[in-house]
């Protein structure tokens, strides 16, 4: 039931923004919502690939895919022609 609530009130609240956005002129105003929109949604996808790459960096150490420090040296020698 507690679910159904949030769904609800998330609903009310698109709606809401919706009727706010739609009667809006000034064009700061739009650009600042905007904004913040991206910026939400930006700050999502990296969380979701920082997640990705820490739950496969996790896969690797359990699998044994892992370098000591001398092969990591000597790959970052080779790498940079060093």
């Amino acid at each position: 039931m507690r679910k159904f609530i949030i769904i609800m009130r998330a609903v009310e609240i698109k709606t809401e923004l919706k009727n706010m956005i739609e009667n809006e002129t000034d064009l700061a105003v739009l650009e600042a919502v905007k904004t913040l929109l991206q910026r939400t949604q930006s700050s999502t996808i990296l969380k979701e690939k920082l997640s990705s790459r820490a739950f496969k960096a996790q896969s690797d150490i359990e699998e044994g895919r892992v370098f000591d420090r001398t092969e990591m040296n000597k790959r970052l020698n080779d790498r940079f022609g060093i």
